[in-house]
């Protein structure tokens, strides 16, 4: 199995799973869905020489709605962004 490593000031996030609603006994499908602007720090890069990562692997983040690129792993969706990107660790 292949690891991922972000590189730079890279972080790679599994997304938190989005809320499942019913509306009158109506299922909302997938592609209806909200995406979840939280997840879990998978893992970080390096940094550069202008920015020191702050964030670690573990870490439990908030993100903007459109941050990031979407990535699939082991059929595990992941997302990757810069650290920049990431708004809120939460405590």
């Amino acid at each position: 199995m292949a690891k991922i490593q972000p590189l730079a000031d890279r972080v790679l996030i599994e997304p938190a799973p989005a809320e499942t609603k019913t509306v009158g006994g109506i299922i909302i499908p997938d592609t209806a869905k909200e995406k979840p602007l939280q997840g879990t720090v998978v893992a970080v890069g390096g940094g550069t020489k202008d920015e020191e990562m702050v964030l670690k692997a573990g870490d439990q983040v908030l993100y903007g709605k459109y941050a990031g690129t979407e990535i699939e792993h082991d059929g595990q969706k992941y997302l990757i962004m810069r650290q920049s990107d990431v708004v809120a660790v939460l405590a």
